[in-house]
């Protein structure tokens, strides 16, 4: 009779236990961490860009800020014409040039691969020049340009076909 009850208790005893270790694993789900205040506003792909001005700050220099991540210009084959969506580029950094009277703007020409090294360094100086004929009509200063012509020694993307040649056609804007 005392084995049976000392059998019993022990049972009871290891039940209890295995009832509370049980409870220990049972934790509410935290929230992802980008759920909780660190979403971003702007929607997805917008990773890098900087998070938005303080409240009571003034927005205006985030939103400048913003619209100068686009700095490239690209170019259709053999071809110095500013597309439509490069004129909007050239837009963006004329009002910041003339907002800011100090700063500069390296305009940096490339070519794809097609051509002799000579032709597309020419032709990468054509197209920076170009940009900087377009920046000028809209009344930035010249002291604030520089031209650099790379031609095709510095591809945005290794490859030989027309993916890679369309993307290595292009005039960057580097703010110094």
């Amino acid at each position: 009779m005392t084995k049976n009850i000392l059998i019993t208790g022990a049972l009871v005893a290891a039940l209890a236990l295995a009832g509370c270790s049980g409870k220990k694993n049972v934790r509410p789900a935290a929230p992802p961490a980008d759920s909780v205040g660190q979403s971003s506003p702007y929607g997805e792909g917008y990773g890098s860009t900087p998070p938005p001005a303080p409240i009571g700050e003034s927005s205006g220099s985030v939103d400048a800020e913003r619209a100068l991540n686009n700095n490239i210009i690209y170019f259709e084959y053999d071809s110095t014409a500013i597309s439509a969506e490069g004129e909007g580029v050239v837009s963006k950094y004329a009002s910041y040039l003339q907002g800011n009277p100090t700063a500069r703007v390296r305009l940096e020409g490339h070519a794809d691969e097609r051509g002799t090294r000579e032709y597309n360094l020419g032709l990468g100086e054509r197209r920076a020049q170009a940009v900087e004929a377009a920046l000028q009509a809209k009344g930035v200063a010249a002291n604030q340009l520089t031209i650099l012509s790379y031609g095709e020694e510095r591809p945005a993307v290794s490859g030989h076909d027309e993916s890679s040649w369309t993307q290595n056609r292009r005039v960057q804007l580097i703010r110094q």
